[in-house]
């Protein structure tokens, strides 16, 4: 296997920790690309979709509650009525469009139905963002018993994005982008109770989960690179948003993340717009072109560090880049989904 390519190095973007995406997409023409955006109707997930329609993609968001989704995306960029039959990709003369579909990450069964639904249009996909997620929740069971946080976050991501590989291949030169998260810094994969079968720790059960979706996207662009696909992690920075929702306020306060009033406390914390903006630049970013593989945090390539905490600026583990642990999660993840696209 083809190892990393891409140094793990900043390469000065120009762009800062308080870009927001709509700056990211300044002279970025995306009229007429499709991009599927998994949560993409929440958080940062919704700042993305806005950004992507308002530039002229045509997004695709994948939704557990799609109702909730018509609701949030109504009137950014068209339509958000579920349609997915027949769709054309962006508009060609101003704002994408938006429709809804239902997704379930947590469950297999919904992750091949919708994977099944979108090739049937025919369509291809440019853009894939692996945005939606949970964090810290108490100790959930999915499918046949396996860690939700693990599950959701991981493998409902690898399962979709394997399922939808036959369209994301037929583009000009498509981008995965896996959202991962400063807090792999608290756990690697745990290869002897990935499951966390012995004892539950929600905080270390996020960080594996967030490791794995930087692995992913290591072995997906050595995978991919041949049929021009690359692939991207990133950490979007520290921001209030409904992903915060499995955390008592007591928790956030002794954090200081929020007073007693739920005011934000922490200066380094990002506006949704702003936390939006390094996914958007890896997806779209013409400085990252010949690139993949890589973690990116503030719109830029991340530092690799041996050590550090979940509070290290712009650094990822060398363990969550590591090509030899990417393709053992790889192999384990198509173990447990049954789907490997890439397989002989």
């Amino acid at each position: 296997m083809t190892t990393q390519k891409t140094p793990q190095r900043p390469i000065g973007s120009g762009f800062t920790d308080r870009t927001t995406a709509k700056e990211v997409l300044e002279g970025i023409d995306l009229r007429g690309k499709l991009a599927v955006v998994t949560g993409g109707y929440s958080g940062l997930g919704l700042e993305t979709t806005r950004a992507f329609a308002e530039a002229g993609t045509h997004v695709v968001v994948p939704a557990r509650r799609p109702a909730a989704a018509e609701e949030a995306l109504a009137g950014i960029g068209g339509s958000a009525d579920g349609r997915t039959e027949g769709q054309a990709g962006g508009s060609a003369g101003g704002a994408g469009g938006v429709e809804v579909d239902a997704l379930d990450l947590g469950d297999l069964d919904s992750v091949r139905a919708f994977a099944d639904r979108f090739l049937a249009t025919g369509r291809g996909i440019d853009i894939m963002i692996d945005n939606a997620g949970i964090m810290a929740c108490p100790e959930t069971r999915v499918g046949p018993g396996w860690e939700a946080q693990f599950a959701t976050n991981h493998l409902g991501h690898f399962a979709l994005v394997n399922r939808l590989w036959p369209a994301i291949a037929s583009g000009d030169g498509a981008r995965v982008v896996s959202v991962s998260s400063r807090g792999h810094h608290r756990s690697p994969i745990r290869w002897d109770d990935v499951q966390f079968e012995r004892s539950y720790d929600k905080w270390e059960a996020y960080g594996q989960a967030k490791t794995a979706n930087v692995l992913f996207a290591v072995h997906l662009d050595a995978l991919g690179r041949e049929s021009g696909v690359r692939a991207f992690s990133l950490h979007p920075g520290g921001i209030l948003t409904p992903l915060q929702r499995h955390l008592p306020k007591e928790e956030m306060v002794a954090a200081g993340w929020i007073d007693e009033q739920g005011n934000p406390l922490n200066p380094s914390f990002k506006t949704p717009e702003q936390g939006a903006a390094t996914q958007v630049w890896a997806a779209t970013s013409p400085q990252l072109a010949g690139m993949g593989a890589v973690y990116c945090e503030d719109c830029d390539i991340a530092e690799m560090v041996e050590t550090g905490d979940a509070g290290s600026p712009s650094a990822v583990r060398t363990y969550a880049v590591d090509p030899e642990q990417a393709a053992r999660l790889w192999m384990l993840s198509a173990e447990l989904t049954g789907v490997d696209a890439f397989a002989k």
